[in-house]
């Protein structure tokens, strides 16, 4: 090959790599769930501004009319409360004081108005609790032991 080859196929094979390594940083900060927290939103919050809120749900806080399906409840992250509403039913585990992130955008009113409700759950498994002399207690374990192979 000639130097005037070798030139473009260098150009050429960095103009790939260049592409590849964008495409790979974009779907890596698009998929990263990235939030603020209530304390942080009440520094410095902008009405109308898009924001990813994440925090646990205040024990007592949560109001769900199922009728209309207007959710309120509050975020905390043990520094700042923001009141939230939604519209719409919330994820199964959703809960009071379980961790959640909200999307959506803060109101003039003084809450954050949600489109979207995650519920944030542990990875590690607890089992359900409870009292080893109860007759319920008893009755899981038997039904489990019959189910388990041998």
């Amino acid at each position: 090959m000639t130097t005037n080859q070798n030139t473009k196929f260098l150009v050429g094979g960095a103009v790939i790599v260049l592409a590849l390594a964008y495409l790979i940083y974009t779907g890596v900060t698009q998929s990263a769930v990235y939030f603020i927290t209530p304390s942080e939103l009440a520094a410095a919050a902008v009405a109308g501004k898009a924001y990813r809120l994440g925090g646990m749900v205040v024990p007592g806080s949560v109001h769900w009319n199922p009728a209309s399906l207007d959710l309120e409840f509050a975020l905390t992250d043990g520094k700042g409360r923001v009141p939230v509403r939604h519209t719409g039913t919330p994820p199964d585990l959703f809960g009071e004081g379980r961790g959640a992130v909200v999307e959506g955008s803060w109101t003039p009113e003084g809450y954050f108005k949600a489109t979207l409700i995650m519920a944030k759950h542990s990875e590690n498994y607890q089992a359900p609790h409870g009292d080893p002399s109860s007759a319920a207690y008893e009755e899981m374990i038997r039904a489990l032991q019959r189910r388990a192979p041998r």
